[in-house]
């Protein structure tokens, strides 16, 4: 049961992902959560960082998409600034928003990623839909309500899986 919930890697921030680092995986497709992953929880506007990754893996021919349980003016602010295709109130970890997104890229989950920093959500939706999944540590400390329990649960699967895995913090792939 705890595979559902184990990342593939464990990074401390999406920004250092490059696209040859996803093409020498053999991956063409970037999901990614946007609040606590991408910015703030609590941030209403693109950084820079995000404008420019953003950029750089377009150009090099990597789909990115933001798949976002957040409400659609807040998911759709991020992503009209930065010219990113996004599914909001997504209902992760449901299989409806992973399948809808891959349809939308025309994608396949052997060519996939899943970014995100939550394994209640991002993780184990990305997992049961065979993507390649990366949880990356939460840019702010504090999370919204709906979130709090999540983290509680969250912690408990992170102690087992330290106990059974060899994943570890990276700043890379």
């Amino acid at each position: 049961m705890l595979k559902n919930f184990s990342p593939d890697r464990m990074l401390t921030t999406p920004f250092g992902i490059t696209a040859d680092q996803l093409r020498k995986m053999g991956k063409t497709t970037v999901l990614t959560d946007l609040d606590n992953t991408l910015l703030a929880w609590d941030q209403l506007d693109a950084t820079d960082e995000i404008y420019n990754w953003f950029r750089v893996l377009e150009e090099a021919g990597i789909k990115v998409m933001i798949v976002s349980n957040n409400n659609e003016e807040r998911v759709k602010r991020v992503a009209v600034a930065t010219k990113i295709p996004y599914l909001a109130k997504a209902k992760k970890p449901l299989a409806a928003s992973f399948q809808k997104a891959l349809a939308d890229l025309g994608s396949t989950p052997e060519e996939t990623v899943m970014i995100g920093d939550q394994i209640m959500t991002d993780i184990f939706g990305g997992n049961r839909q065979k993507l390649t999944t990366i949880f990356v540590r939460p840019v702010k400390d504090t999370d919204g309500f709906a979130t709090k329990f999540n983290r509680f649960m969250e912690r408990i699967i992170l102690k087992q899986l330290a106990k059974k895995s060899e994943l570890k913090w990276e700043d890379s792939l």
